[in-house]
């Protein structure tokens, strides 16, 4: 078996385990790329057949190399150590980099005007609004935080909804300090149980009143 598959790491010494947890044999004159160099990575996948080592702590999938050919992986590397030498692949690169670096910037500047426009505070609350919106962006917005931020599979306004309910799901409750019991379900009642009273807290500061600001627990956690 050599087709292109992501399998996990076997205590079995020249095998690995699919997903369903069948043993398999790493095929002859394989060996292991470890991680670490992106580009290399990249096109040993697009070459031809690769398993990707990929084992999974909490919630997170974290790569623990690639198994493909011997030769071709050397062959690949020999090619892009080539290619590295050369002057203009460093100005490709640094080209690339400042397009993801503005292209992050403009989405960190969307993302936390979504976030403000969510909150919609009364105008005796705006730069609380805009203190608050630049907090949770920076907590929610680095690449590879996996928050919510990251996804693209919900509109840019719903992830700065549920990054905002997120947000005070830490800062301005006892969620952190709760013990839950391991039943399926109870930590999603917990956390819809929370976000009610955090939409509760965000309608105050939505109507303008100041009457609670003293013992406001979203109030204190800016101050």
């Amino acid at each position: 078996m050599a087709d292109s598959l992501n399998v996990k790491p076997s205590s079995q010494s020249g095998y690995v385990l699919s997903q369903t947890g069948e043993q398999l044999k790493v095929p002859d004159g394989w060996k292991l790329l470890k991680p670490g160099d992106a580009a290399l990575s990249r096109r040993i996948k697009k070459d031809g057949p690769s398993w990707t080592i990929q084992e999974k702590k909490g919630n997170k999938l974290f790569s623990q190399g690639i198994l493909a050919p011997a030769d071709r992986i050397d062959a690949l590397k020999a090619i892009l150590e080539k290619e590295r030498q050369d002057p203009s692949y460093q100005k490709r690169l640094d080209a690339s980099r400042a397009r993801r670096e503005k292209e992050e910037l403009l989405y960190r500047k969307k993302f936390e005007q979504a976030i403000f426009q969510f909150l919609q505070f009364h105008s005796n609350f705006e730069d609380l609004a805009a203190d608050l919106s630049l907090k949770i962006t920076a907590h929610a917005i680095p690449v590879g935080s996996g928050t919510v931020a990251r996804t693209k599979t919900i509109p840019l306004a719903q992830r700065a909804e549920a990054a905002t309910i997120a947000w005070l799901r830490h800062q301005t409750t006892v969620y952190d300090q709760m013990h839950i019991p391991r039943e399926k379900g109870k930590r999603k009642e917990v956390r819809q149980m929370l976000a009610k009273k955090s939409r509760e807290l965000l309608d105050r500061y939505r109507q303008g009143s100041t009457s609670h600001l003293s013992s406001c627990p979203l109030y204190k956690a800016l101050h």
